[in-house]
């Protein structure tokens, strides 16, 4: 067995785990939810105790392994060669509504680079998962991105970052266009979510801003794997720490860079 497969089934076993923590917690919260400093930008029990039960396998499995995880933060030599990025519940808002649009979301960046990737739905039971060379699969079958063409043709989906009412840098220019651009823009509220999606030929593109790297780890790899596109908005090498992402079938790649640059240069002359 090659590491990148032992690490594979080592993220799937805690997924799974962590899956099932959450789903025990649904539609009982109570007082749990509480904000973390930002409007909408939410905690629970669940997501506590979600990532204890990752942080738990990971630890017994590989504790020579490095963590960043969204509710412990950084666990360990940040510059190790091996780092887990962790987000125990991605899409918190909506399991606090009991919106069924959450998942677990569990990467592996090696020298920096996504290598290992599993993202689990305990709503759907969906697992995603993907390795570095390996493909990606979907309760372990193959997944392949869509075949579409065209930005006419495509459905995207993006998100708004927790600080768009403080900030005019908030993608709702860009929503607005794409959504006059294609058949039509969702907003999911999880970006592992997002990115799976894009995988299996869901959607077609992805862009998003404000996000941690625990939110695209995982889906990067599998986006990847399942012969998609990852890059920064202007197609250059995606920097997992910039908190911006363009993932795509790759068929509509540098279309969406051509528009989102479109927008950004309106925007410029507007500011000035």
């Amino acid at each position: 067995m090659s590491d990148l497969q032992k690490y594979l089934d080592i993220a799937t076993e805690a997924a799974l785990a962590a899956g099932a923590v959450i789903q025990g917690y649904l539609g009982k919260l109570a007082d749990s939810v509480v904000e973390k400093g930002r409007p909408g930008d939410l905690v629970t029990i669940a997501d506590q105790a979600s990532e204890s039960v990752i942080l738990e396998t990971l630890r017994r499995h590989l504790p020579e392994h490095s963590i960043l995880a969204e509710e412990s933060g950084a666990l360990g030599n940040q510059d190790h060669e091996y780092l887990w990025a962790v987000d125990p519940l991605d899409g918190t808002t909506n399991f606090a509504h009991q919106y069924p649009v959450f998942a677990v979301s569990i990467g592996l960046l090696v020298a920096g680079e996504p290598q290992v990737g599993v993202i689990y739905d305990p709503s759907r039971q969906e697992l995603f998962r993907a390795a570095k060379g390996l493909g990606a699969t979907c309760n372990r079958r193959p997944i392949r991105v869509s075949p579409t063409q065209s930005l006419q043709q495509s459905l995207l989906v993006t998100g708004f970052a927790y600080d768009r009412r403080e900030t005019t840098d908030n993608n709702y220019a860009e929503f607005c266009h794409f959504t006059h651009l294609t058949q039509g823009v969702r907003r999911s509220g999880a970006a592992a979510m997002d990115l799976a999606y894009v995988a299996c030929g869901r959607l077609d593109g992805y862009w998003e801003r404000g996000i941690a790297p625990w939110d695209m780890a995982a889906g990067v790899i599998i986006v990847r794997e399942a012969g998609g596109m990852v890059s920064a908005y202007d197609g250059s090498a995606l920097d997992i720490s910039s908190g911006r992402i363009l993932a795509t079938n790759g068929h509509i790649h540098q279309g969406m860079i051509t528009e989102l640059a479109r927008v950004g240069n309106k925007q410029k002359q507007i500011i000035v």
